[in-house]
């Protein structure tokens, strides 16, 4: 039998019956926006962050585009300024920039942890550099210490992609906490997932948390009055009452991840392999269990011989996508050389111990 990647029906079948509970109780109450489960969730995710203040939106996209965009309508960002952002994100953490109209510089990551190099930052920075966008990638936080002494320096506001990190912890603080604002993404294969498309900003500013939230209900705070010229991006009542159930077993879930991580890393023993780093297991909660091989497309292709899924974490770079055909010369080999060689083997919670050890030894039989 096949083991998955993620087998979402298996995932969501462990929450039940309170699963299907909260879906009845959301459609036997005839309200399906703006009321309470959306209320709930974000004084629980708010609580669960540490931060004052959670809005839900539509998706991840519209949380980091949302973010940009209040800034920019409080008069910190304007049109043409720069923001820095790693060079192997998904491409939607680069999307949310471009499309404020605000231009994207990118930064090679360390290829130890896969997150941007705090010490490729400073060289960067320019007089039009308004933000570093920093992204948690793969379950492991930045180095927020070095990025928020640089921001402080250069008077830059810090914005966290956590769509892959929800729970991850840094010194103490969770993401979401790290930094002036932060987009979440509840897409369903998330760590914290719902069962459809649904986001989350976070932050402990005031002026922030107001200007979101408005403009993503039109631009209005009342009805029929438009104080920006908004968007429509709601998290809905269903995809609330979902996210509260499963917030509830998040940390019970990390830490199940940690424990496929930690038996992963100790028992993978292959050179054609390399293994992913942890700057701190316990903090780390692996969305994604990242390996990688020069001979990956062999090894993808050997593994699913072997009745085992994965998946590429991301097979082209943003740089060498075609709806940034401007970009398409740079030369930036650590984010290519990631692109070429990354794959991510399952890592869901509800994979069994005999599932895990079967993965491991056929990758140590690979050749």
């Amino acid at each position: 039998m096949m083991i998955p990647f993620l087998s979402l029906k298996d995932l969501n079948d462990s929450f039940q019956p309170e699963l299907n509970e909260s879906l009845l109780r959301v459609a036997n109450s005839g309200w399906y926006l703006l009321g309470k489960e959306v209320e709930k969730f974000e004084r629980e995710f708010a609580e669960y962050c540490g931060v004052k203040h959670c809005i839900g939106v539509a998706n991840g996209l519209d949380a980091l585009e949302l973010i940009l965009r209040a800034y920019k309508e409080l008069g910190t960002i304007k049109d043409d300024d720069e923001v820095i952002v790693p060079a192997n994100t998904y491409i939607a953490s680069i999307l949310a920039i471009s499309s404020n109209k605000l231009k994207p510089v990118l930064v090679e990551p360390s290829i130890s942890t896969y997150n941007i190099d705090p010490e490729r930052i400073e060289e960067k920075i320019t007089d039009r550099t308004k933000a570093i966008l920093v992204v948690h990638l793969y379950g492991q936080t930045a180095e927020m210490d070095k990025i928020r002494n640089i921001a402080s320096r250069y008077k830059l506001k810090v914005i966290e992609d956590s769509a892959q990190a929800h729970g991850a912890v840094y010194k103490g603080n969770k993401t979401g906490n790290l930094g002036h604002a932060c987009g979440f993404s509840f897409y369903p294969g998330k760590n914290l997932g719902c069962l459809g498309d649904g986001g989350a900003v976070t932050t402990n500013d005031d002026d922030v948390a107001y200007v979101v939230r408005t403009l993503a209900n039109y631009g209005s705070q009342k009805k029929y009055e438009n104080l920006f010229k908004g968007v429509n991006s709601r998290l809905d009542e269903i995809q609330a009452a979902v996210l509260s159930v499963k917030l509830k077993r998040l940390d019970a879930d990390n830490d199940r991840r940690r424990k496929i991580a930690s038996y992963y890393r100790a028992n993978i023993h292959n050179s054609e392999i390399v293994l992913p780093e942890s700057v701190d297991a316990k903090m780390h909660v692996w969305h994604v269990f990242v390996i990688r091989s020069p001979k990956r497309d062999k090894l993808q292709s050997y593994l699913l011989d072997n009745q085992i899924q994965t998946l590429i974490h991301y097979p082209v770079a943003p740089h060498k996508q075609k709806a940034y055909k401007e970009w398409n010369n740079f030369k930036l080999p650590i984010t290519e050389l990631i692109h070429q060689e990354v794959l991510s083997l399952p890592i869901s919670p509800v994979l069994s111990d005999n599932q895990i050890e079967y993965v491991v030894n056929v990758i140590n039989r690979f050749s």
